[in-house]
């Protein structure tokens, strides 16, 4: 299954091939002390999906154990089309065929587009192997090699050759760029050094946890953008400088460089950095707009 968006619109407003399908709504894997309820994600992501900007509108993203509940309030609400919807296992692998059963029974409520699951930092061919055999050919795993929190050189090589196993045996590399702890958070050096291995094995790759559209000039550690990984992704395919791109917090900067973009650059891009998974409280799609990115 490509990664690579469609190009989708809704209603009269087209959205950028740079920027269709490139938000997934990640509200339900928040802690559950911390997340919505299953009715007020469902709800938001809807109008969203069939708002102004709903081509900029990717999955919805739901971990196994809330699965059930997203199913009865979409079951309520009928929605007019179904969830693209990305599957997270948090409840053991065992459980995914299970998991996978009802969500194919509901095809007029979801479509299951990606599995993802975290790795062992030592993830092998024959683990990679199992997990593709619970997902069906038209699903997509998506694999999370845990990152170590230490920053020992030697932990952080093991942590990239993980993510090169992953990329080598067909599934799409996951990256962690924010979350409820500090130590969520990668530095730019690991960032920097992730998308240099997924761009040299040309592969397909997400984020989670990208809340900001531009690196904010005032932090409490590194927060990323989602324009500056586009930016990163976009010089590291033509060697260029990614440390600026990264630590870049002007949004109009970045803004000009991505409108520069060729339609093949923003093909190949988007071919790398397919999902930018975020909470959408405040809509970032009202931020590119701001930035002009968005009529």
């Amino acid at each position: 299954m490509t990664t690579v968006p469609s190009g989708g619109s809704a209603g009269p407003w087209s959205i950028p091939p740079l920027f269709a399908d490139l938000v997934d709504d990640i509200s339900l894997l928040l802690p559950r002390m911390l997340a919505p309820g299953v009715d007020a994600v469902v709800a938001r992501y809807l109008s969203a999906r069939d708002g102004r900007y709903g081509g900029m509108i990717g999955q919805l993203v739901c971990p196994v154990s809330r699965l059930s509940a997203l199913v009865t309030e979409l079951a309520r609400l009928a929605p007019n089309r179904p969830v693209d919807l990305s599957l997270v296992v948090d409840t053991g692998l065992g459980a995914v065929p299970k998991a996978l059963s009802m969500v194919l029974s509901r095809s007029g409520l979801l479509t299951p587009r990606t599995v993802e699951t975290a790795a062992p930092p030592d993830v092998d061919a024959v683990w990679l192997e199992r997990v593709s055999e619970f997902v069906p050919e038209d699903v997509l795993p998506v694999i999370e090699p845990r990152r170590p929190l230490s920053g020992n050189p030697a932990e952080i090589d093991a942590w990239l050759d993980a993510v090169r196993r992953v990329a080598e045996n067909g599934c799409a590399p996951k990256l962690r760029c924010g979350g409820p702890r500090p130590s969520d958070v990668p530095s730019d050096a690991e960032v920097a050094r992730f998308i240099e291995v997924v761009v040299e094995a040309g592969c397909g790759f997400t984020v989670l946890g990208v809340n900001q559209v531009v690196r904010p000039a005032a932090e409490d550690g590194a927060q990323h953008g989602m324009l500056n990984l586009l930016v990163t992704v976009a010089r590291a395919l033509h060697a260029g400088d990614i440390a600026t791109a990264l630590r870049c917090t002007d949004g109009e900067v970045l803004a000009r460089e991505l409108a520069g973009l060729s339609e093949r650059a923003v093909l190949d891009v988007r071919g790398l950095l397919s999902r930018c998974g975020a909470d959408p409280e405040p809509a970032p799609a009202d931020a590119f707009a701001g930035l002009g990115l968005l009529a």
